[in-house]
Protein backbone atom coordinates (compact mmCIF):
# COMPACT_ATOMS: atom_id res chain seq x y z
CA UNK A 1 0.00 0.00 0.00
CA UNK A 2 1.21 3.56 -0.52
CA UNK A 3 0.99 6.44 1.43
CA UNK A 4 -0.68 9.63 0.11
CA UNK A 5 -1.08 13.03 1.96
CA UNK A 6 -4.36 14.55 2.40
CA UNK A 7 -3.72 17.45 0.57
CA UNK A 8 -3.49 14.62 -2.48
CA UNK A 9 -6.61 13.16 -1.15
CA UNK A 10 -8.26 16.82 -1.13
CA UNK A 11 -7.30 17.71 -4.80
CA UNK A 12 -8.60 13.79 -5.51
CA UNK A 13 -11.87 14.56 -4.24
CA UNK A 14 -12.17 18.43 -5.91
CA UNK A 15 -11.79 16.88 -9.39
CA UNK A 16 -15.08 15.39 -9.16
CA UNK A 17 -16.78 17.77 -7.80
CA UNK A 18 -18.32 21.41 -8.42
CA UNK A 19 -17.19 24.19 -5.96
CA UNK A 20 -19.75 26.99 -5.28
CA UNK A 21 -18.39 30.36 -4.22
CA UNK A 22 -20.78 32.28 -2.04
CA UNK A 23 -21.65 34.38 -4.04
CA UNK A 24 -23.56 31.59 -6.27
CA UNK A 25 -24.95 29.78 -3.41
CA UNK A 26 -28.28 31.94 -4.30
CA UNK A 27 -28.12 30.62 -8.20
CA UNK A 28 -27.83 26.98 -6.76
CA UNK A 29 -30.19 27.23 -4.38
CA UNK A 30 -32.74 29.02 -6.96
CA UNK A 31 -32.72 25.54 -8.89
CA UNK A 32 -33.80 23.46 -5.78
CA UNK A 33 -30.28 22.89 -4.47
CA UNK A 34 -30.17 21.91 -1.01
CA UNK A 35 -27.55 23.28 1.12
CA UNK A 36 -26.26 21.18 3.77
CA UNK A 37 -24.41 22.24 7.10
CA UNK A 38 -22.48 19.56 8.14
CA UNK A 39 -20.91 21.63 10.94
CA UNK A 40 -21.14 20.54 14.58
CA UNK A 41 -23.50 21.93 16.83
CA UNK A 42 -20.63 23.12 19.02
CA UNK A 43 -19.12 25.04 16.09
CA UNK A 44 -22.69 26.15 14.70
CA UNK A 45 -23.11 27.70 18.10
CA UNK A 46 -19.90 29.39 18.13
CA UNK A 47 -19.74 30.73 14.36
CA UNK A 48 -23.51 31.10 13.31
CA UNK A 49 -25.82 29.95 10.83
CA UNK A 50 -27.04 29.89 7.45
CA UNK A 51 -30.37 30.80 6.19
CA UNK A 52 -32.27 27.70 4.58
CA UNK A 53 -29.99 25.24 5.22
CA UNK A 54 -30.72 21.44 6.52
CA UNK A 55 -28.47 20.30 9.23
CA UNK A 56 -26.24 17.03 8.94
CA UNK A 57 -23.74 16.32 11.26
CA UNK A 58 -20.68 15.00 8.91
CA UNK A 59 -20.76 11.47 11.36
CA UNK A 60 -24.37 10.65 9.89
CA UNK A 61 -23.81 12.42 5.99
CA UNK A 62 -23.98 8.86 4.32
CA UNK A 63 -26.68 7.49 6.35
CA UNK A 64 -28.89 10.09 5.80
CA UNK A 65 -28.30 10.32 2.07
CA UNK A 66 -28.18 6.40 1.79
CA UNK A 67 -31.54 6.48 -0.50
CA UNK A 68 -31.80 2.72 -0.09
CA UNK A 69 -31.46 2.56 3.79
CA UNK A 70 -33.99 3.44 6.16
CA UNK A 71 -32.44 6.61 7.57
CA UNK A 72 -32.52 8.29 3.63
CA UNK A 73 -33.98 12.23 4.82
CA UNK A 74 -37.48 13.10 3.41
CA UNK A 75 -35.91 16.11 1.99
CA UNK A 76 -34.25 14.37 -0.90
CA UNK A 77 -35.76 14.12 -4.69
CA UNK A 78 -33.53 11.62 -5.97
CA UNK A 79 -29.96 11.43 -7.07
CA UNK A 80 -30.13 14.18 -9.22
CA UNK A 81 -31.22 16.46 -6.39
CA UNK A 82 -28.67 19.36 -6.40
CA UNK A 83 -26.62 19.47 -3.46
CA UNK A 84 -24.37 21.97 -1.86
CA UNK A 85 -22.18 20.92 1.14
CA UNK A 86 -21.01 23.06 3.59
CA UNK A 87 -18.52 23.45 6.76
CA UNK A 88 -16.15 26.16 8.44
CA UNK A 89 -13.41 26.23 6.01
CA UNK A 90 -14.21 24.41 3.14
CA UNK A 91 -12.04 21.67 3.21
CA UNK A 92 -14.56 18.64 5.47
CA UNK A 93 -16.94 19.69 2.71
CA UNK A 94 -14.77 18.99 -0.54
CA UNK A 95 -14.70 15.28 1.45
CA UNK A 96 -18.35 14.79 2.38
CA UNK A 97 -19.09 16.54 -1.01
CA UNK A 98 -17.14 13.66 -2.94
CA UNK A 99 -18.58 10.69 -0.68
CA UNK A 100 -22.13 11.73 -1.93
CA UNK A 101 -21.32 11.51 -5.01
CA UNK A 102 -19.68 7.94 -4.49
CA UNK A 103 -23.41 7.28 -3.22
CA UNK A 104 -24.42 8.09 -6.70
CA UNK A 105 -25.93 11.82 -6.56
CA UNK A 106 -25.18 13.91 -9.62
CA UNK A 107 -25.38 17.62 -9.07
CA UNK A 108 -22.84 17.47 -6.02
CA UNK A 109 -20.79 20.79 -4.70
CA UNK A 110 -18.80 22.25 -1.47
CA UNK A 111 -19.31 25.61 -0.04
CA UNK A 112 -15.57 27.19 -1.25
CA UNK A 113 -14.21 29.03 1.90
CA UNK A 114 -17.15 27.31 4.22
CA UNK A 115 -19.89 29.11 6.11
CA UNK A 116 -16.81 31.57 7.23
CA UNK A 117 -16.28 32.60 3.76
CA UNK A 118 -20.12 32.86 3.18
CA UNK A 119 -20.47 35.27 6.67
CA UNK A 120 -18.23 37.26 4.79
CA UNK A 121 -19.81 37.96 1.68
CA UNK A 122 -22.66 38.10 2.91
CA UNK A 123 -21.64 40.54 5.62
CA UNK A 124 -20.20 43.03 2.85
CA UNK A 125 -22.85 42.09 0.39
CA UNK A 126 -25.75 42.87 2.40
CA UNK A 127 -26.86 46.82 2.51
CA UNK A 128 -25.91 48.19 6.11
CA UNK A 129 -28.52 50.47 7.82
Amino acid sequence: MTATSVEQLLTDARRHIDRVRPEELGLWRATGALLIDIRPERQRADEGEFDHSIVVERNVLEWRFDLRGEHALADIDGYGQPLVVACSEGYASSFAAASLQALGFTRVADLDGGYRAWRIWRETALPHS
